[in-house]
């Protein structure tokens, strides 16, 4: 499909700048506020607070969402920004994890893991996520229904390095994997054609180049090549794993490994189940359920949260000798 109206929008005032603009480095904000006045989001009826949790080399900075109704499910959510971008109050952490909390009456814990900057590195995110992951399966009422660990882009690549590492410790697992558009593989594949040619519409401030995936990694890792297996998780292993839900934007330069994950996980038997978000471009969930697309996806994630059962079964995985989960 071609690329929604509301994103075209963006586009065109991309184009419609001047030179000497395309380089203002306030342009990033110019374009966001472009957006918000198109997209106005109020929060739903839920309850939220920000306080933190004890990690390996201190605390970790949460927001937690309460809806009004009785919880009937948990999620754990991590957000996106290419690992050293991205805090508790974007759209694709805050305004998902509201609408999660509200439409799926779940309990959700928003991260703040350590973002890639300053010394900072792998595996630092996916500690500070399984840190988390322990406290929150630690809570008292941590055994009403299902629970689920989840995350956009990058983030979506640090819960999945986290349930393969629960995996492999043993650990209390979820019940299903969340993930929006997701950045799990270098190098990227490409683009099949008749999507490339739609992307390369796009203005440059609207796409990954091989060069900046490239540095995305080299900036997460430390390097481009020999990289650990749960850094970037396609890679791995993915045996065991449990139900598997990811949103894929249709005009992504990232959208080949999202497909290339569910393909992935069918082959080994791991049950999965996608949904394209048409017309849409990286990073959608950052913007408004205004957005028909933005209301799908979410509506997506809390398709079988909102059919969980309270006091229902938590996952733990069970390991063989030499520690890979049971075939």
């Amino acid at each position: 499909m071609p690329l929604d109206p509301y994103f075209t929008s963006g586009v065109e005032f991309l184009l419609g700048l001047a030179a000497e603009e395309v380089t203002d480095p306030t342009l990033p904000s110019r374009l966001a506020q472009h957006f918000a006045a198109a997209n106005q989001w109020t929060v739903p009826d839920i309850e939220f607070e920000d306080t933190t949790v004890p990690g390996k080399e201190g605390q970790i900075p949460v927001r937690i969402y309460r809806p009004r109704r009785p919880i009937r499910s948990r999620v754990m959510w991590l957000h996106g920004g290419g690992f050293a971008y991205g805090d508790l109050d974007m759209p694709e952490a805050h305004m998902v994890s509201a609408e999660i909390a509200d439409r799926a009456d779940a309990f959700v814990v928003s991260v703040d893991y350590r973002l890639a900057k300053n010394g900072i590195r792998y595996p630092a995110p996916v500690d500070d996520a399984e840190a988390v992951w322990s406290w929150l399966t630690g809570l008292p009422e941590a055994g009403c229904g299902p629970i689920a660990l989840g995350g956009a882009s990058a983030g979506a690549a640090i819960a999945l390095s986290t349930a393969l590492r629960l995996q492999r410790l043993g650990s209390v697992q979820p019940s299903e994997l969340l993930l929006a558009y997701p950045f799990l593989h270098f190098p990227v594949p490409a683009l099949n054609d008749v999507t490339a040619v739609e992307v390369q519409k796009l203005p440059a401030m609207m796409r990954f180049t091989p060069e900046s995936i490239a540095d995305m990694v080299r900036n997460y890792v430390g390097r481009i090549s020999d990289l650990p297996i749960e850094a970037m998780p396609g890679a791995a292993d993915l045996t065991g794993l449990p139900l598997t839900r990811v949103v894929v934007s249709e005009l992504d330069d990232l959208r080949p490994s999202a497909e290339l994950i569910v393909t992935q996980l069918s082959e080994v038997g791991v049950p999965v189940e996608t949904y394209m978000a048409a017309g849409m471009l990286h990073g959608h969930l950052n913007h408004g359920p205004s957005i028909d697309e933005v209301s799908r996806s979410l509506d997506f994630f809390v398709e079988t949260l909102k059919e969980g059962k309270p006091d229902g079964p938590w996952v733990k995985s069970h390991h063989d000798q030499d520690g890979r989960g049971a075939k």
